[in-house]
């Protein structure tokens, strides 16, 4: 007797399939160009290496028994899984990529990073994608960091391209970089805390006497960077800009934000600007690639054609400045 697993081949399911859409065993041998008794021997075969019985012998139509139906509705979806493998390892063979891992500082604008998925989604270039098929075949892989983790998961290995890469990062060997562009920063309250009724500059003692609201960076490996931060200041960490926003609103600290993550809640008044006399800390944001090496240390250029699509699109001033939360 079979194996089980070895009797379940896409021929049997196939098999399967035809029988019960067409509704008798001569019309599935006819389809399939078998005698009806070579398909009836297939089917007892399957039957005896499964220990079920499929169909119903004692009704004149191939009436599926419910072990049949599952075996039927399983197959289908492991029929549309493989086909959807070999159409991968096709692409793959063309230079589309298995898989992209794009990493992106939690400070990037996310409406923009969808939008580039879903224009990468869409592309076709082979003509036979079905809706909600992956477009070039390529998995996309999307994680979020903040300051020196965003570094950290490209250097490592664990992406291929890091977007929003900041504060005067070296790419070392076999990394590549190019400037995304500056984010400027704005430095809030909420309108109750007490430095809301301060007018003209604020003074650097007097920003050490309330609490400051950081994100934590999300290096594992890497120094963590601190940012903007005064010497024996109070801190309030959180994991996200978003949440330092909501905190800095509720009146738990203070901070500098990024303006298009500050916009909105300055525009309902949720939060105000004030003046520091300190000069923030902040630079160009970059984005960075994993990018094969040449002799004598040269890099070559990317070879996968997803990341090549990528950078594409980040060569776009329009698309660095929405990434950087521009207005549309």
């Amino acid at each position: 007797m079979p194996l089980r697993h070895l009797a379940l081949t896409p021929d049997a399911l196939v098999m399967i399939d035809t029988i019960a859409r067409t509704g008798s065993f001569a019309a599935a041998a006819r389809e399939l160009g078998k005698v009806p008794s070579a398909l009836t021997y297939s089917v007892r075969q399957l039957e005896d290496a499964l220990d079920v019985l499929l169909f119903d012998r004692r009704s004149r139509q191939a009436q599926l028994t419910a072990a049949g139906q599952e075996l039927l509705e399983e197959g289908r979806r492991l029929l549309v899984e493989m086909d959807a493998v070999a159409n991968r390892v096709r692409r793959v063979a063309s230079g589309w990529e298995a898989q992209l891992t794009v990493v992106i500082d939690d400070i990037i604008d996310r409406t923009t990073v969808y939008e580039l998925c879903e224009a990468f989604y869409a592309l076709d270039p082979h003509g036979k994608a079905s809706p909600g098929a992956g477009g070039p075949g390529t998995r996309l892989r999307v994680s979020t960091e903040v300051m020196a983790g965003t570094w950290e998961a490209l250097t490592s290995g664990q992406a291929d391209l890091a977007i929003g890469v900041g504060l005067g990062m070296t790419p070392p060997p076999g990394v590549a970089m190019d400037k995304l562009g500056e984010l400027p920063f704005v430095f809030v309250v909420a309108p109750h805390h007490p430095l809301a009724a301060i007018d003209g500059p604020v003074s650097e003692s007097e920003l050490l006497r309330h609490r400051a609201v950081a994100v934590a960076d999300s290096a594992r490996r890497l120094d963590p960077m601190t940012v903007n931060l005064l010497p024996g200041q109070d801190v309030f960490t959180v994991s996200s800009m978003a949440e330092k926003v909501e905190a800095i609103a509720r009146g738990i600290g203070c901070g500098y934000v990024a303006e298009p993550w500050a916009r909105q809640a300055l525009a309902d008044g949720r939060l105000v600007t004030r003046r520091p006399q300190r000069t923030p800390q902040q630079g160009p944001l970059s984005y960075a690639w994993r990018c094969p090496m040449g002799p004598r240390g040269t890099r070559k250029p990317p070879g996968g054609l997803a990341l090549q699509w990528w950078l594409a699109q980040l060569a776009s001033a329009k698309t660095r400045q929405a990434l950087l939360g521009a207005a549309h």
